[in-house]
């Protein structure tokens, strides 16, 4: 598999969460960081209602083809903000690093890309 190859590639985010912008300039640093330039598509949540139906689980969401790239187990779909464990310690947006890793665990790099899994 390989994200170039993916068709949805999404951020859900609402806009009472700041946070969502971080996690925006993250996600484009790890495609450029990868020779990647595939556009995101930002999608805001607005309402109570579509975070339900969209299984909104907090501003920011990274998802790739329907699956969170940093999946959780919960179901309370509401509009809040989401907080993400980082090497830095609770933050509001994954970093660079932690969406390079969770591309490599999903297998969605190509072997020898930057941050890839080198035991293929």
């Amino acid at each position: 598999m390989d994200i170039q190859k993916k068709k949805g590639i999404e951020l859900l985010y609402f806009d009472g969460c700041p946070a969502w912008r971080n996690a925006l300039a993250e996600f484009e640093l790890a495609l450029k960081s990868l020779g990647l330039s595939r556009g995101i598509d930002l999608v805001q949540i607005e309402t109570d209602t579509e975070a339900r139906v969209n299984r909104f689980v907090g501003s920011p969401t990274i998802r790739i083809e329907g699956e969170d790239l940093f999946p959780v187990d919960h179901t309370d779909y509401a509009l809040g903000c989401r907080l993400y464990t980082t090497p830095e310690g609770m933050r509001g947006w994954p970093s660079t690093e932690m969406i390079l890793a969770a591309l490599a665990e999903q297998d969605l790099l190509h072997p020898g890309e930057a941050g890839a899994d080198q035991r293929r």
